[in-house]
């Protein structure tokens, strides 16, 4: 399954995570926003559509560039995971948690300590190492 995910950070520095109603895998868990590739999309295009029925926002194609990636094995019965993480340079709205859990803005050491899944864990570490 190819899942894409959005790293967006505001202008003071602080970045987006949103996290995962108590109700799913992975619940209470902080993970970057986003979600599954759709058979007729192309990355970019499920990322502007997962934002915006996620978060509320708008993002354009030529905002999300990408920065990394991670992957899990086909162990258990969710089978292989890839997730291809965007930085999103710019959007349209205040992000809100539209489908359940919440959404905050953390520093980048706050991040690296939130409890997160463990694909987002390494795509954190990816995505913070110069930070």
């Amino acid at each position: 399954m190819i899942v894409v995910a959005g790293a967006l950070r505001r202008a003071d520095g602080l970045w987006l995570m949103h996290r995962r109603p108590d109700d799913k895998h992975h619940g209470g868990l902080w993970e970057f926003p986003g979600g599954k590739v759709e058979d007729d999309e192309i990355p970019p295009e499920s990322l502007i559509r997962e934002l915006h029925e996620e978060l509320g926002i708008i993002c354009r194609m030529d905002d999300c560039t990408p920065i990394a990636f991670a992957e899990s094995g086909a162990a258990g019965a969710a089978g292989a995971i890839v997730i291809l993480l965007y930085n999103v340079s710019a959007w349209e709205g205040e992000p809100q948690a539209l489908e359940g859990g919440a959404v905050d803005w953390f520093t980048p050491d706050e991040m690296r300590a939130l409890p997160k899944p463990p694909l987002d864990v390494e795509l954190a570490a990816r995505l913070l190492q110069n930070c």
